[in-house]
């Protein structure tokens, strides 16, 4: 059961503001249900969700069900970007027509961009790789890295959280201006329609909540989601949260304040 407060807020931007509906609520618990598997990262988008388990098979949900994809992966993400992976040795996959083909470079990569994908390297350089062209050195260090629509969000090792506003498909490195955000989490995830959620160290669950806009892409809270259980990824798509507890356990969780 959740507790409601509706209001209409004002967002004030710089020199504009603008009104929207704010909900302060006091949840007692997300909607979670357990998913059949075991996972040890997870990522959702365009509809689609892939995850790799800790033998680093691939797996991808089609009608409910996990189906196997051939190949094997450390990290996997989908998004407008296609299909991306990163292999044990760091080396870089783009998933082509049922084919994993090798894309040059070694990252963490994300595909959750504006067409296209971003990530880090074992050293925590910051690279992305426009519509057209090769892969760009973003300046500063961070071990975790996730693009929506119109912001990038990153964490470094200290877990500090930064934003790089302004990234277009053929501006992948946008503003190249980072700004830190209040906070510390351990990774950083953004959704295509750039909803950002975090965890910390503790594995506690949190979203950037209030005035999060193509405005004003930094919003100006964060909140804590209600979690009986700790976890270590967070991903979300289409109003799914997809969480991985500690034991690799799946969850596909709902919250009513979005």
């Amino acid at each position: 059961m959740n507790l409601w407060i509706t209001s209409l807020g004002k967002c004030i931007v710089g020199s504009h503001s603008f009104l929207m509906v704010v909900s302060s609520a006091v949840p007692t618990a997300l909607n979670c249900r357990v998913v059949p598997g075991s996972l040890k990262q997870i990522d959702a988008g365009n509809g689609q969700v892939f995850g790799v388990n800790s033998a680093d098979e691939i797996y991808t949900l089609y009608s409910g069900v996990w189906t196997k994809v051939p190949g094997s992966l450390k990290h996997v993400s989908v998004g407008p970007a296609g299909v991306w992976g990163v292999s044990a040795g760091d080396y870089i996959l783009n998933l082509q027509r049922g084919d994993w083909v090798v894309v040059r470079g070694k990252l963490q990569v994300d595909a959750g961009g504006s067409v296209f994908p971003a990530g880090v390297n074992s050293n925590d350089d910051i690279y992305c790789l426009p519509a057209e062209g090769s892969w760009i050195n973003i300046q500063g260090k961070l071990k975790y890295y996730s693009c929506g629509s119109y912001s990038c969000w990153g964490v470094n090792s200290a877990d500090n959280i930064y934003i790089m506003k302004g990234v277009t498909p053929t501006k992948c490195g946008g503003s190249l201006q980072w700004e830190q955000i209040d906070g510390a989490l351990s990774m950083i995830e953004v959704s295509t329609d750039g909803k950002v959620y975090g965890v910390n160290s503790n594995g506690d669950l949190f979203e950037r909540y209030f005035c999060v806009s193509s405005i004003n892409p930094a919003g100006t809270k964060w909140r804590q989601l209600p979690l009986y259980q700790r976890i270590k990824h967070v991903s979300y798509d289409g109003g799914h949260l997809w969480l991985i507890t500690l034991d690799n356990s799946i969850l596909d969780c709902t919250d009513d304040l979005n």
